[in-house]
This record gives C-alpha cells, structure tokens and sequence, in this order.
C-alpha cells in the first residue's frame, strides 16, 4: 500500500499529518514539495482525485499570493498552477494521497478518514490537542 505526503517539515499541520500517518503503522513516502516540487501534470491528477481546481489549493499565508494579486478571478486554471510551480510555497499543505482518496489535510486529523488501518496508539497533536484514544480511537 503506498501512501504519499507533500510535505513541508516546517508546517506543524503538516508534521500532524505525518505522525498520524505513521501511527497507523505505515511508513509513508514522503516528498518535501519545497525541494521537489511537483510536475503541473502531478498538480492536475492531485487536482482531479481531490475533485477540485487550483483555488483550493492555493494558500495565502507566508506566500506571494497578494503581491501577484491571486485573489484576482482574471487568470486561469492553468495559470494558477504556473504560479504555483514558479512558487511552490503557494501550494497548501499536506496532500495526502492513499488507495482510499486524495485531500488536503487541514485540519491534520482529516487524514484519518485516508487512512486504511486504524491508529496504533493514542495521538495528540504537537500543541496538546488530543486527536485519538488509547484504544486507536478519534476523540
């Protein structure tokens, strides 16, 4: 079973979603998106298994999305994507891709509904928030 992360390990949402993965007892690939962007053909087939166009994965926070006006509805799709591959820090994160879907994972926990096998042990996120029980439960 292959699972995939687009990972920024600077991202607590994102390292969240890692550890989440990894209590449930797989060992994901992890690409660091930062580094190895991905392809605009990758970003599309992402897209169309989420169900979804560039917008949604476009994030504002700590990007250039304001100084290159994303905001504007006068480009494209395929513009979008351009932007987001010439600054991939525009590209929200965690993706989490696995045999039962594809989806951004904020909030973290959303990965749970990815996930094939149930959590290992009890899960609580890096800022305190209880996220599963001992028993490999969502609280």
């Amino acid at each position: 079973m292959t699972i995939t992360i687009f990972h920024n390990p600077a991202c607590g949402t994102s390292r969240n979603t890692l550890a989440m993965i990894r209590n449930s007892g797989v060992e994901p690939t992890v690409i660091e998106y930062l580094k190895t962007p991905p392809t605009k053909a990758r970003l599309q087939e992402l897209l169309a298994a989420m169900g979804t166009g560039p917008r949604t994965l476009l994030r504002e926070k700590g990007t250039p999305y304001a100084e290159l006006d994303l905001s504007n509805d006068k480009w494209t799709d395929d513009e979008l994507l351009d932007f987001m591959l010439a600054h991939p820090i525009l590209i929200n994160r965690p993706v989490v891709e696995t045999p039962l879907g594809t989806r951004l994972c904020r909030p973290s926990e959303l990965v749970l509904d990815l996930l094939p096998h149930a959590q290992q042990a009890a899960f609580t996120k890096e800022d305190g928030e209880a996220v599963v029980n001992d028993k490999g439960q969502r609280v």
